[in-house]
């Protein structure tokens, strides 16, 4: 039979919670104890660890069974993944624990420096994950709008998604405002009114109204340039909002380019997807980083 030891290595988390069981004992969460107490006895066939608790202390078990066929079968082999002194129970019903990322934020926020987290989360349902190291990615965004499109696109996935690695977000936001005040004038252009930009002390004229033309500042990406120079015959001066230039993050950068506009392309660190990017344009973007620097990752 496969041996559901997880080899060593970091994200260590289950396939499905419903492999996962939760006993009381009273006996030490000692190794050779454990061992002892659980060989012999019968587990349900999908049963392929189990949470042992001794009042405020917790294990993580790996079991093997003499088979997976019948409803029970015998556990013939007990290995302690963690013990109670490496090992955190922590009650959050907000948390979602199918999902990689959501275990791995309840345990760096409630269990920074130990190796093991039990999280008993949303519906009741118990999982665990070892050794936490969630992917640090950068995503660049603009504001506003406000909550960043991008990053909240990230943020709704990776609350949803369970075949992903865990992910820690860095957001890196630029201020239209203040990238706008890098370039004094009287009126701005901007691209459309959704953003809501403002600039104290100026106006503000939107291109995708046509206005009559004046002596303005473009805050807008190229694309934005475009269609100035075709409405106008002429290129405008320019404050530049792309967030795809710039210094390469530690690690993946997720960002956003208005002259994408179907395909997602990578380069030096980075994964662009188009401007006004899909939900599962984002997905693929994320799938293409996780296997680009997590590839040998997997749930067990």
């Amino acid at each position: 039979m496969t041996d559901p030891v997880p080899p060593p290595r970091r994200n260590v988390v289950p396939g499905a919670y419903r492999g996962v069981a939760v006993t009381e004992v009273d006996i030490p969460l000692e190794d050779s104890v454990l061992a002892a107490w659980f060989t012999g006895r019968e587990a349900y066939r999908r049963t392929r660890f189990v949470v042992v608790r001794n009042g405020g202390a917790t294990a993580v078990l790996a079991v093997q069974k003499a088979s997976d066929e019948p409803l029970f079968s015998t556990i013939t082999d007990v290995r302690t993944l963690v013990g109670p002194a490496d090992c955190a129970f922590l009650r959050c019903p907000e948390v979602d624990t199918a999902v990689p990322s959501a275990l791995a934020g309840a345990a760096w926020a409630h269990a920074r420096g130990k190796r093991g987290a039990v999280v008993e989360g949303r519906y009741g349902h118990v999982s665990f994950i070892l050794d936490p190291a969630p992917v640090r990615l950068t995503v660049r965004d603009v504001v506003p709008p406000r909550p960043p499109k991008l990053l909240d696109q990230v943020r709704r996935l990776l609350d949803v998604t369970e075949d992903l690695p865990p992910f820690e977000l860095a957001p890196e936001l630029l201020e239209l405002g203040t990238l706008a005040r890098t370039r004094p004038a009287g009126t701005y252009l901007l691209p459309c009114r959704g953003g809501g930009v403002e600039v104290g002390g100026a106006t503000t004229t939107y291109l995708d109204e046509r206005p009559e033309h004046r002596d303005w500042v473009l805050v807008g990406c190229e694309r934005s340039q475009q269609i100035h120079e075709w409405f106008y015959g002429e290129r405008a001066a320019q404050v530049d909002i792309c967030p795809r230039p710039g210094a390469v993050a530690p690690g993946p950068l997720l960002t956003r380019c208005c002259l994408l506009e179907r395909d997602i392309e990578v380069e030096d660190g980075r994964v662009v997807v188009p401007w006004g990017a899909s939900l599962a344009q984002v997905a693929e973007a994320l799938r293409v980083i996780a296997r680009t620097w997590e590839p040998a990752w997997a749930p067990v």
